[in-house]
């Protein structure tokens, strides 16, 4: 040591260590994660191509005096089922008919209220009195959209052309999952016991228990508030008691058998896409302002499925 040169004090040696100490916390602190776009932002970052207009060969629509349902069949898992209801919507089967059934959490039904089976109205041209069961078909030939968490109900979930889905890779099947607005084809106690003409929509919490039980023939895009808020049937089972309480059928129609103006103007966003992929995560992991935790998991029936009027 010179005779010029003073040693540092012990308050000075102690303000450098956390000035270094400081420094390299700093440097190690991870970058905070970017936030991802919410649901809106990425729906309105979305392009044509993101988007997909109904098929009108295979879109049937729900008149009730109320308003309209609107319901996209899906023919690539119950292709029996589907020309079966095609048939009955153009010889107008359903008209006049009604919602027999409405229960609570779970679904609202509708066809020909008549127990009576000798009774009950013929199934018009080109419908088949017996179809087998479609609860579900081989994996062969679909491309699904796999979400990234675990199913509690299958090996895997996701989306087939729009639709909730699930699979069994080992087994080599895939069915429709039951989901809020899911329409499936009431059957009696043996499997091919339905024939298309008693429909029902699930309405409460996703009962996945009837998933590969029950014939899924396809899923409401827009009018589900006119079916869910139905008073509910004080019957077993939800059924109404008396005819009065039911809600009358005003037509069931196939879109293709009607003119273009008549049709809805509605366009679905795709499941196969990056965007929808990103929909998704924004959904998973919800960044919006409000959200203290992201909960970093999501089920196939909590995603939401997109549905506007077309453009242009």
């Amino acid at each position: 040591m010179t005779a010029n040169t003073m040693p540092p004090s012990r308050a000075a040696l102690l303000a450098l260590s956390l000035a270094l100490a400081a420094g390299a916390a700093h440097a190690a602190a991870p970058a905070a994660p970017a936030k991802g776009r919410t649901m809106q932002q990425v729906l309105d970052a979305s392009q044509p191509g993101d988007w997909r207009e109904l098929d009108p060969r295979n879109t049937i629509y729900l008149e009730l005096e109320r308003g309209r349902v609107v319901i996209e069949l899906a023919p690539q898992f119950a292709p029996e089922h589907v020309a079966n209801i095609r048939a009955l919507a153009h010889s107008g089967y359903w008209n006049g008919l009604s919602v027999n059934r409405s229960q609570d959490n779970y679904v609202v039904q509708w066809g020909d209220p008549e127990e009576d089976a000798a009774k009950r109205k013929p199934l018009g041209a080109g419908a088949k009195a017996k179809l087998p069961a479609e609860f579900a078909r081989k994996s062969a030939g679909l491309t699904m959209t796999v979400l990234p968490d675990a199913d509690g109900w299958a090996k895997q979930a996701g989306f087939v052309d729009g639709f909730p889905a699930a699979r069994d890779s080992a087994a080599g099947s895939s069915w429709l999952t039951h989901c809020y607005g899911t329409v499936g084809a009431g059957r009696d106690m043996a499997p091919d016991s339905s024939n298309g003409s008693e429909l029902y929509v699930v309405i409460g919490q996703s009962p996945r228990h009837l998933d590969r039980n029950i014939t899924t023939v396809g899923r409401v895009v827009q009018g589900m508030e006119l079916l869910s808020v139905l008073p509910r049937g004080t019957g077993a089972l939800g059924f109404y008691e008396k005819p009065s309480e039911r809600a009358p059928i005003v037509s069931i129609r196939l879109a293709a058998d009607l003119p273009e103006a008549q049709r809805a103007r509605l366009e679905v966003l795709r499941t196969d896409t990056p965007l929808f992929a990103e929909l998704v995560e924004s959904r998973r992991n919800r960044r919006d302002d409000w959200y203290l935790q992201p909960a970093g998991h999501i089920n196939v029936c909590n995603v939401p499925l997109p549905v506007r009027e077309k453009k242009g």
